[in-house]
């Protein structure tokens, strides 16, 4: 199921079809928590595991150390907080990947949909809420910028008095989000710049960015002050991030340990096994440096 279809139904698949998760293919100590070493916050993504209903996903999170769900909504928010899951990255504010900052005609419904949701981001104890750039649609990028500031610019009082964090993700227009146009660690830095505000950031993710620009680690050297949050994702493909790809992802945590970054990682691959939650302990482990 791709993120774009899946933006705004994360109430329906908490009750959706129940995924092949049987007790014989998870592990032998499913009652006790699994030790992980603590350096790396873990995340991952609710939609990559829509199938599975949200309490229970939230019961695998426990199990395996898994502190934070990301990319949910005020629906979501209360059952999380029952199993002392955070929200590590909102969304519900918005018009979705295509339709975004870059077109000044949404400015006046953006900011109003976001002035709404960051009080209630922050009410519930959370800090991160996502937004988009939007597609280009024949836009030169200088121009889709200064709008981008322009909009993004208002909303910043309000994030600020409510110490929320509008992140910005980082997406390939190459493979999975043709025309997007926040799709280079250059472009979101100088976006970041322009706006000037600590509470305006983006959200980096490695598997985008690898697919447009590669040089992983030195960007994440070079623009980590930018960087507010962090995805995962095996290349090619999206799915597993073990050595099935061309990633090599505890180099990569060291590398975003070493700027001294305590935020979240959020897993974000696509399963492809038979038991999804099998893949996502794998994720968690590989990353746990």
């Amino acid at each position: 199921m791709k993120r774009r279809n899946f933006i705004g139904t994360s109430a329906a698949a908490s009750v959706g079809i129940l995924a092949s998760t049987s007790a014989t293919a998870m592990s032998s100590n499913e009652n006790s928590p699994k030790e992980l070493k603590g350096n790396i916050n873990h995340s991952a993504c609710r939609w990559c595991y829509s199938k599975i209903p949200l309490e229970e996903l939230l019961q695998h999170f426990n199990r395996l150390g898994i502190k934070a769900l990301d990319l949910t909504g005020p629906e979501d928010w209360p059952l999380m907080k029952k199993y002392g899951i955070d929200a590590s990255m909102c969304w519900g504010a918005g018009k979705g990947i295509l339709e975004g900052w870059n077109d000044p005609k949404l400015h006046a419904e953006l900011i109003a949909d976001y002035e709404q949701m960051i009080p209630k981001v922050a009410e519930a104890g959370y800090k991160n809420l996502i937004c988009f750039s939007g597609n280009r649609n024949g836009m030169d990028d200088q121009v889709g910028l200064k709008n981008c500031a322009k909009g993004l610019k208002k909303l910043m009082p309000i994030a600020e008095k409510h110490g929320v964090i509008i992140q910005m993700e980082l997406l390939n227009s190459k493979v999975d989000h043709k025309d997007y146009m926040c799709d280079t660690s250059a472009w979101g830095v100088e976006l970041c710049k322009e706006i000037g505000s600590d509470n305006f950031k983006l959200l980096y993710d490695i598997y985008h960015m690898q697919i447009m620009e590669g040089d992983i680690i030195r960007n994440i050297q070079d623009y980590h002050q930018y960087f507010g949050h962090y995805h995962t994702g095996g290349n090619p493909g999206r799915h597993e991030i073990n050595d099935t790809q061309e990633l090599y992802y505890p180099a990569i945590m060291k590398a975003i340990l070493a700027t001294g970054y305590t935020g979240y990682v959020a897993q974000e691959f696509v399963p492809t096994w038979k038991n999804p939650i099998a893949a996502l302990e794998e994720g968690v482990t590989i990353c746990d440096v």
